[in-house]
């Protein structure tokens, strides 16, 4: 039986550690969803292996004897916002990891502009400035439920961010193009204007010479 204060290990590890391509995927997913380990992508991947494990054993029953079932387990999913209101057992096996890191309350918190960046979130929601339907909530990992996604907003006193960094580059691209535009226009003008200098000097020289 084990220990019972030892607690199990809830994923199960790649059984290629070595990997490429896998650990490429998986450094992308941890940057994209601003993850704290290579564990929590390994979690939400036993989570759907158990998922679609359920989904082929019911295929493989009767439709009689699988409905009750079938029903549960995709309305479980519609619930959490993975799956469509309709779905059907293989929509349930074309699921990947990010569809649950979606559904996450870091992601979320980003993607309704809560904070600046996926890193900032996961700061604002473990140091307790975010609550759910009232609730300060301080797991990032938190899968929201769609019926929660529109109640989730700061706890207490709102956070005041400043103003996304993307934007401030993007400005500050933008004027150094204005500069560049006007100094260019500047150099024109001046050439432009030693050119008609020097082209007035010629007429003169020329018109003496005819004298």
């Amino acid at each position: 039986m084990g220990d019972p204060k030892k607690r199990r290990k809830q994923f199960e590890g790649p059984r290629k550690p070595w990997d490429k391509a896998r650990i490429e995927e998986e450094s992308k997913l941890e940057e994209t969803y601003g993850l704290k380990n290579r564990k929590e992508i390994w979690r939400a991947k036993t989570a759907f292996r158990k998922k679609r494990h359920n989904a082929r054993q019911l295929l493989g029953k009767k439709p009689e004897e699988r409905e009750r079932d079938e029903k549960d387990l995709v309305n479980s999913l519609v619930s959490l916002g993975v799956l469509n209101s309709g779905a059907v057992l293989d929509d349930i096996l074309g699921l990947e990891s990010k569809d649950l890191f979606e559904r996450r309350l870091q992601t979320i918190v980003f993607r309704k502009n809560l904070a600046n960046t996926i890193k900032q979130s996961r700061q604002f929601i473990t140091h307790g400035h975010v609550a759910v339907n009232g609730k300060k909530v301080s797991i990032p990992g938190y899968l929201v439920k769609k019926a929660e996604e529109a109640s989730i907003n700061y706890y207490g006193k709102p956070m005041i961010i400043e103003a996304k960094k993307a934007t401030l580059k993007s400005e500050e691209k933008d004027e150094g193009k204005k500069d560049l535009k006007k100094e260019f226009e500047e150099v024109k003008e001046a050439a432009e204007t030693k050119e008609a200098e020097e082209t007035e000097k010629e007429t003169r020289k020329k018109v003496k010479v005819n004298e």
